[in-house]
Formats: C-alpha cells, structure tokens, sequence
C-alpha cells in the first residue's frame, strides 16, 4: 500500500494530487460541485504556475549566488540544494509514507475531537514536512517508532503555532478562515512574537516601512516591479563584482534585474488565481459558522471559528512578502559568509524566502523592517542548525535514492532545516531521552491548554501588537 502511494505521488505530483483534495474538502463542505471544480482547477493553475516561475528563476539565482561565491574564495562545505530532494526522499522512506496515510486519519481525529482548529487535511501536499524529519530521525537511530513518533509530534505542535496565527493570518492575507500550517514555514510565529518588544524598544514600530508607505513616498520606485529591478540589479552586482568591465556582465546583470521584476509583477496575479481555490471553502466556513451561531460575538471570541489549512502559495506574491524575501536572498548569503562557525551556503532554497517569512509579515502588519530584522536573526540561528544537521541529513538524502549533484559532500535544504525550533525538537528525539522527550511533551500539553482556555485573549493581544506597526509614519 506505501508503495501504491509513493507511485501515485511521483506520477501524478502536487499540481494533480492537491486540486483533487480540495475538490473532496470541497464537496465535504457543501459547496456547489461547479464551484468545487473551479477551486481545484485554480489550484492546480496556480501550482503550475509556482513551478514554471521557480524553475526559470532559480537557476539564475543558484548561478549569480554560486559567481558571489566564487568572487570571495570563501568555500562553505553544506551546500543548500533545495526542499525538493528533502520531498522526494520523505515519500521514498517507510517512515515518511506510514505518516502520510496514518497522519490524514490523525489529523482528521484531531480536528474532530477538537484539539485543534485547523483542518489540515485540506493541505495534504505539505505533509512531506513532517515526513521528513521522521526520515532523517530513522537514518540516524534505525527506531521506526521513534521517528513516526517525532513526525506526529512535529504535527501536533504545528497545528498550536498555525492556530496562534490564524486570526492574523487569515486578516492580513484576506483569506477568511485560512491559515498555513506547513511545519518548515509555521515556526517563524516564534520569533514573530518574542521578538516583537524588543524591536519596539528599537522603535521600529515607528517606520512605516510597507509596500503602500514605499509607493506613497517613492512613486514610481517604490511600486513592486520597480523594487523588483532595482533588488535584482544589486544582487546581479554583486554576484559580478570582477567582472563589471565585461559586456557580458552587464547582460546578466540587467536580464536578471527585468527577470526579478517580472517574479514581483507576475507572482502575486499566480498568487490570486491560487487564492480563489480556497476562497469559496473559507466563505463557506463562514457561512456554515454564523447559521449555527445564534449570539452576536466578535471572530476573536468564537469558539466555534475554525480555519482551513491552506498552502503558503496564498500569500507568496503579497507585496510585503515577496519584497521581504527578496531582500533576505543577498542579507543571509553575505551572513553565511562571516558568521563564525558557520558551514552552511543558502543557495537553491532562496526562492523559498517569502514563503518562510509569511507568518513573520502577518504578525507584524507588513512592517518590512520587522520582517527583516526577524528574518536575520532566526535565519542566522538557522544557518548553524542545517549546519548541525547536514551530516544526517545527507545519509537520509542519499540512502533513500536522490542523487547528490557531483562534487558535493555535505548537503541541505535551508527551507526544511534552517529551523532553530524544529531542530531542538529533532534532537530531543534524537538522545532518545525520555526526560528530554517527556518535557518537549509537557510543553506541547501546556501550550495546547492555553491555547484552548485562552485563544481570544491571544488573538487580541496580537492583533493589538500588530496595529501598532500601522500607527506611525516617517
């Protein structure tokens, strides 16, 4: 039966399985089979045109960020090479496929039972997230329920995080009753939150630093194409910086400052056709929601209200996000150079900064300069667990049949395992200390006790916290 799943995966892929999901969750819901069809075929449009855009993209990047590389002599041994081999070795291992057919029965018992209010179902696809750490979890002790144990774990406490952020989530990125709940991207809500004081203090609430506050002071250069080309522009420099008295140079320079401007203007009309495939399943959430509810109450204090997990695709081409992720792509690559003890080199995988920074944006009401200085600091962190976790990481890749590109020894994918939390987590399981274990399990216990006794308190303290962000200009 694994091996059924592992075949119906690799052949038909995410932009036939995902629509076929939500056409079921759809029809679940009630909504209209019309309707239902429309939902699946945009998402499988919206997915499709994810795909092409990356692939086209991310060679450039990978080959402007590999010149960088090569303009400094500075040689880092971990090389990011992408989520996708991450994905593919998840659904090759016993482990990863045992989780994603017992994991849909556990998610749907959970949401069933209420311990949580997200239904995760409806985002199957991103399911390869837990599967993953149980794989590299299995590599590295050969304990098949250990590593289950940690996959389902991972699930457990993401769905907490996916249910803190959902009021803002859901209100930011105008999708009513949605929420992302993908394991490698849902963690940034940690930092998001404990950081937010601290850069208050710093008074960064004051700089009104969105995409409206850029077009309304900048004009023209502060609209998304614009920003676009002008980020495209710097990173292509510096990735040229010997060669800037070639002709040749100036040509990947600019085609690569039109091709950044071209993600920035294409990438959130992608993102709006993505979107209406779970619009219709949100709005009828809601609208299921208010015929049962006869008291008028605020959405903060509903406890009936629960949310749809929905991709991180949604929010991808939002202005404050792509702008944001954008400008991470140079910040980390120049950090992974000079932090000391550090061995991993971001490459492939900063693509995927806009989807790692989503929750960070919700949170804090767009504030870019938040966004940043959050994405710096836990990404830095990042930068020495993937280089913790490469060792690992590369004998789970490598064991279950990805091909490593030649001349690589130690790899990694800086979106799944960049991740300070996540990590702690793994190496909880990995002492295989049921001290260590049983206290990741009295957290998870606390925090889902909280959550469910004091959810609207939480939802108001950080819509709160987040229109602070929209209070002050320059």
């Amino acid at each position: 039966m694994l091996e059924t799943v592992n075949q119906i995966f690799n052949i038909f892929g995410a932009a036939v399985v995902v629509p076929i999901i939500i056409f079921i969750v759809a029809l679940f819901l009630r909504v209209k089979p019309r309707i239902a069809m429309m939902s699946a075929l945009y998402a499988g449009v919206g997915l499709t045109g994810f795909g092409w855009i990356i692939k086209i993209v991310t060679p450039d990047v990978t080959k402007i960020i590999k010149q960088m590389v090569d303009s400094t002599g500075i040689k880092l041994p971990v090389v990011d090479i992408g989520w996708q081999a991450g994905s593919l070795a998840s659904f090759g291992s016993t482990v990863g496929l045992s989780f994603f057919v017992f994991g849909l029965i556990v998610e749907l018992a959970l949401f069933a039972l209420g311990v949580t209010k997200i239904f995760m179902a409806s985002n199957l696809w991103n399911n390869f997230g837990f599967m993953v750490w149980g794989t590299v979890l299995y590599t590295a002790t050969h304990n098949f329920w250990l590593s289950l144990g940690l996959s389902f774990f991972m699930l457990g406490y993401t769905l907490v995080l996916a249910e803190i952020q959902a009021d803002r989530w859901s209100d930011y990125y105008q999708v009513k009753n949605a929420s992302t709940a993908a394991v490698q991207n849902i963690e940034q809500v940690v930092p998001a939150i404990l950081l937010d004081p601290m850069w208050n203090l710093l008074r960064f609430d004051r700089v009104k630093m969105t995409p409206a506050a850029f077009k309304d002071k900048l004009g023209a250069f502060g609209e998304p194409t614009t920003l676009g080309a002008l980020l495209g522009l710097m990173i292509a420099v510096l990735g040229n910086l010997k060669n800037l008295g070639q002709l040749s140079a100036w040509g990947q320079i600019l085609g690569f400052a039109i091709e950044l401007a071209a993600v920035m203007t294409i990438f959130p009309l992608v993102t709006g056709v993505f979107a209406k495939a779970f619009t219709p399943l949100a709005e009828e959430i809601d609208k299921n929601r208010k015929a049962e509810d006869t008291n008028e109450s605020s959405e903060e204090s509903d406890k009936k209200r629960w949310f749809l997990g929905v991709d991180d695709g949604v929010g991808y081409g939002e202005p404050a996000t792509i702008i944001s992720g954008v400008i991470l792509f140079p910040n980390m690559v120049l950090i992974s150079f000079i932090l000391p003890g550090n061995r991993t080199l971001p490459v492939v995988d900063l693509i995927a900064f806009p989807f790692m920074v989503e929750s960070i944006v919700a949170i804090t009401k767009g504030n870019i300069l938040k966004v940043i200085a959050n994405g710096v600091v836990w990404f830095s962190i990042g930068l020495y667990a993937s280089s913790w976790l490469a060792p690992m990481y590369t004998s789970a890749i490598s064991h279950y049949g990805v091909a490593l590109p030649a001349g690589l020894v130690l790899i990694t994918s800086f979106n799944l395992m960049a991740r300070p939390t996540n990590v702690l987590i793994f190496a909880a399981f990995l002492s295989q200390n049921p001290l260590w274990i049983g206290l990741c399990v009295v957290l998870y216990l606390a925090s889902l006790f909280v959550l469910r006794n004091y959810r609207a308190q939480i939802w108001k303290y950080l819509r709160k916290m987040s229109e602070r962000n929209g209070t002050y200009t320059i």
